[in-house]
C-alpha cells in the first residue's frame, strides 16, 4: 500500500510547479485526475522542443506520469456542475491559477467547502493570495530573481545567473505535496479540510535558510561565490589537469586526510590552516595553493587518491552520466514505462522508497481527455446517454 492510496486529487494545475507537485502525490498512490480545457489542455503539452516523434512534449512527459486526464470545460455551467459532483467525492483540489481566477470560475474555496467540508484546497501562486504583488504574473525565473537565489548564484563579480534547475517551481511542488500530506493528517484527527495558500516567493525565501541568518548576524549582504561556501574551506569545484571535481572538507576530521592525499602534509601543521575557521580567514592564501596542486593530476587520479583516504570528493557528472550511473540505476531512479505509442520509454523514478518498493509501476502521462468517459461513468455513475449529452454541449471532450 502506498502513502496516498485511496486519496483522490482533482488537479487543475498547469505549467511546472503544479503538475510536478501533483505528480509527487500520484507517485505515492493518489488518484490524480488532471482536469484540462478540452481546447488544447495543459499548455505544457506543446512545450518544446524537444518532442517525441508524434509531437508529444518531452516536458509534459516528465511531470505528468501516473495521472488520469478529464477534458472538462469549466467555463460552461454544465462543466462546472460535473466538477462540483467530483468535489463531493474528492479529497484534494490542487490548483495554481493566479489569485482570483478560481472565484471567477465559480470555484471559490467557500463554494467547494459548501459541497464537501472535508475538502483540502491547495492553491499555489507566484506571490500568494494577498499582498502588494498578489496579481503580478511570474514564472520560475522571476521567482528566483525576487527570492534572492539569483543574487547568490554564479561566479564572483559575474552577471546574474539562474540556477540550472527550476528551483522556484520545483520547491513549490514539493512544499505543496508536503502541505497536502500534513492537511490530510490533520483531517484524520479533526475531520476538517482546509485551504492551503502557497506562495512560490515564500518558498524561495524559506530556502535562504542560513544565508538569511548570516546576513542578520554579520550585516553582510551575501554575494555569489561560484561553487564555494562562505563558511567552509576547501569546499568547491577544483580544476584538474583534464577537467574538474569537487572537494568538500565540511568536517575537521577530513582535513588531515586531504593534506596527505594531495602530498602536502605541511598544510596540516600550518597554523594559518589548522582549523576551518583559520582556513576561512586565509582562504585567499590557501586556495591558490590547492588549485595549483590539483592541476598536476587528472580527475581520475585525484578521485582515486582522495577516495582511498575517505575524503569527500566526487566527479562533476553531466546529465548523460548521471542517468547511467550505477548508484542511480541500482536505486531505480531511471525506470521504464509502457507508452501506448512509443513502447518502452524511460523516465525518472521516485526517490521515495516505501517498505523496500522502488516505485517501478509507472504509467505514462495521459492523452488529453483519455479518461473522461471512465471517470464520469465509474466515479459519478453517469450513463452513456448523459455522457453523450455533455459531449454534445461542449462541456466535455
Amino acid at each position: 500500500m502506498k502513502l496516498f492510496d485511496g486519496i483522490r486529487v482533482l488537479d487543475l494545475s498547469r505549467m511546472l510547479a503544479g503538475p510536478y507537485g501533483s505528480m509527487l502525490l500520484a507517485d505515492q498512490g493518489a488518484e490524480v485526475i488532471k482536469i484540462e480545457d478540452p481546447d488544447g489542455g495543459d499548455p505544457m503539452r506543446s512545450m518544446g522542443p524537444p518532442f517525441l516523434p508524434d509531437g508529444e512534449s518531452a516536458y509534459f512527459l516528465a511531470i505528468n506520469r501516473n495521472k488520469k486526464s478529464l477534458a472538462l470545460d469549466l467555463h460552461r455551467e454544465r462543466g462546472r456542475e460535473v466538477f462540483y459532483e467530483l468535489v463531493r467525492q474528492a479529497d484534494v483540489v490542487w490548483e495554481n491559477f493566479r489569485p482570483g481566477i478560481m472565484e471567477r470560475l465559480g470555484l471559490a474555496y467557500s463554494k467547494l467547502w459548501s459541497l464537501n467540508q472535508r475538502i483540502i484546497v491547495c492553491s499555489i501562486s507566484a506571490y500568494g493570495q494577498e499582498g502588494p504583488y498578489r496579481d503580478w504574473p511570474a514564472f520560475d525565473l522571476a521567482l528566483q530573481a525576487m527570492g534572492g537565489a539569483m543574487s547568490v548564484t554564479g561566479e564572483p563579480n559575474g552577471r546574474p545567473v539562474r540556477m540550472g534547475l527550476p528551483m522556484a517551481d520545483l520547491a513549490g511542488g514539493m512544499f505543496g505535496a508536503f502541505a497536502v500530506a500534513g492537511a490530510l493528517f490533520r483531517r484524520e484527527r479533526t475531520g476538517e479540510g482546509g485551504q492551503i495558500d502557497l506562495s512560490l516567493l515564500d518558498c524561495q525565501v524559506s530556502l535562504l535558510t542560513y544565508i538569511a541568518q548570516y546576513f542578520w548576524t554579520n550585516g553582510r549582504v551575501p554575494v555569489p561565490m561560484g561553487s564555494g561556501h562562505a563558511s567552509v574551506v576547501p569546499y568547491q569545484a577544483l580544476p584538474t589537469r583534464d577537467g574538474h571535481l569537487i572537494v568538500a572538507i565540511f568536517a575537521e576530521k577530513f582535513w588531515g586526510a586531504f593534506c596527505r592525499a594531495v602530498d602536502h602534509p605541511e598544510w596540516e601543521r600550518d597554523m594559518r590552516f589548522a582549523k576551518n575557521r583559520d582556513r576561512v580567514v586565509h582562504r585567499e592564501i590557501l586556495m591558490p595553493l590547492v588549485e595549483a596542486a590539483f592541476r598536476t593530476r587528472t580527475t581520475k587520479d585525484w578521485l582515486e587518491r582522495l577516495q582511498a583516504l575517505n575524503v569527500p570528493a566526487t566527479p562533476i557528472q553531466s546529465v548523460d552520466r548521471v542517468l547511467g550511473d550505477p548508484q542511480v540505476t541500482q536505486r531505480s531512479m531511471v525506470v521504464e514505462m509502457s507508452h501506448p505509442l512509443h513502447g518502452k520509454t524511460r523516465t525518472l523514478g521516485t526517490p521515495v522508497k516505501l517498505d523496500g518498493a522502488m516505485g517501478l509501476d509507472v504509467t505514462p502521462p495521459p492523452r488529453l481527455g483519455e479518461h473522461t468517459d471512465q471517470i464520469l461513468s465509474q466515479i459519478l455513475k453517469y450513463s452513456n446517454v448523459k455522457i453523450a449529452e455533455l459531449r454534445a454541449t461542449g462541456a466535455i471532450a
